[in-house]
């Protein structure tokens, strides 16, 4: 297998809206084109199940029903 041992960065389209995913050691992160803000995720959240606790907090906080 390949380490990771530095940042990987790629372009997506969700929606017709272009975003940069970004995925490095410590996590990812994904932005809006053009922007520095974004969604990021460690890696140890994401494994330990706290990604999911706290995309439901977002989710109740903006009213919204997201999934993980």
């Amino acid at each position: 297998m390949t380490p990771l041992d530095k940042s990987l960065r790629r372009e997506l389209a969700i929606d017709e809206q272009r975003y940069t995913l970004l995925i490095d050691p410590d996590g990812l992160k994904l932005t809006l084109r053009g922007h520095r803000q974004g969604i990021s995720l460690a890696w140890k959240d994401l494994v330990s199940g706290d990604a999911a606790l706290s995309s439901a907090l977002r989710a109740s906080v903006e009213g919204t029903d997201q999934k993980a």
